[in-house]
């Protein structure tokens, strides 16, 4: 099993820096999932940014990828806030916008994209796995 992993600032400035490193973990699979990897990865980076130091000064971000033939697995961890984006229901999404409470489209959409996802928090951080299938 192939395992490697990045610390970055969680910045949205680091973002890039977060989606080359998840494109070169997934440089094995079909364009059409590595860009949905691609997707997943940067919204949830994003929210990390965005919202798991938002009462601090800021703190890191650490990105870990493990593949073998079948199936790759992105971990995300940060010390943050303690946020479980599973707790949520899913959205309507056949209600209007207007009758849409605000928020969860971004979790929706990850797991639509990815073939599992998890949440947990241990050790202080938040812990979060998406998995995808190779084929």
């Amino acid at each position: 099993m192939k395992n490697q992993s990045i610390t970055v600032e969680a910045v949205t400035e680091s973002l890039p820096e977060v989606l080359s490193f998840v494109e070169e973990a997934a440089s094995d699979m079909p364009f059409k999932l590595q860009t949905q990897l691609a997707i997943a990865a940067e919204e949830i980076f994003v929210n990390i940014a965005n919202y798991a130091y938002a009462h601090e000064n800021g703190g890191e971000a650490v990105i870990t990828a493990k593949s073998d033939d079948e199936k790759l697995v992105l971990t995300f961890e940060d010390k943050g806030t303690p946020y479980n984006p599973l707790s949520k229901d899913d959205p309507d999404i056949d209600a209007s916008a207007e009758e849409r409470e605000i928020g969860g489209l971004g979790i929706f959409m990850i797991k639509k994209l990815t073939d599992g996802i998890e949440y947990d928090h241990a050790g202080g951080k938040n812990i979060l796995k998406i998995y995808k299938s190779k084929k």
